[in-house]
């Protein structure tokens, strides 16, 4: 089971927007993220990797919880609310839960789960 803490030290530098800075804290060097049904992305420089070119398309992302974070044994589930602004085009809110494993105090896999249409613009 994850600490506590550590998992609120991961949100808490998600919400203060360093999100390349909380894959490189908080996650394992094999760790997977996945969309929806989308084929998996595994390692940590990897995901780092698409994370920075994910946030160079938008000029600010706001992240917040829309609600509690659960834990239960080594599951954790968030569920967040991204206001996106990007580079061109109109701006979005994203609300998404993340279904995490951990192991060892770091993310193992996560998986997202929204609404493909919020994504549309």
């Amino acid at each position: 089971m994850p600490d506590r803490k550590r998992v609120e030290a991961f949100v808490a530098q998600v919400v203060a927007g360093d999100f390349v800075g909380a894959i490189e804290s908080h996650y394992g060097p094999a760790a997977t993220m996945q969309e929806n049904g989308a084929p998996p992305r595994a390692g940590r420089d990897t995901l780092i990797a698409h994370e920075r070119k994910v946030m160079a398309a938008f000029r600010d992302v706001k992240a917040s919880l829309a609600g509690p974070i659960l834990i239960a044994g080594d599951q954790v589930a968030i569920r967040w609310r991204f206001e996106m602004v990007p580079a061109k085009g109109a701006s979005r809110v994203l609300d998404e839960i993340a279904w995490q494993t951990w192991r060892d105090g770091k993310i193992v896999t996560e998986t997202f789960f929204y609404d493909p249409a919020q994504t549309a613009g």
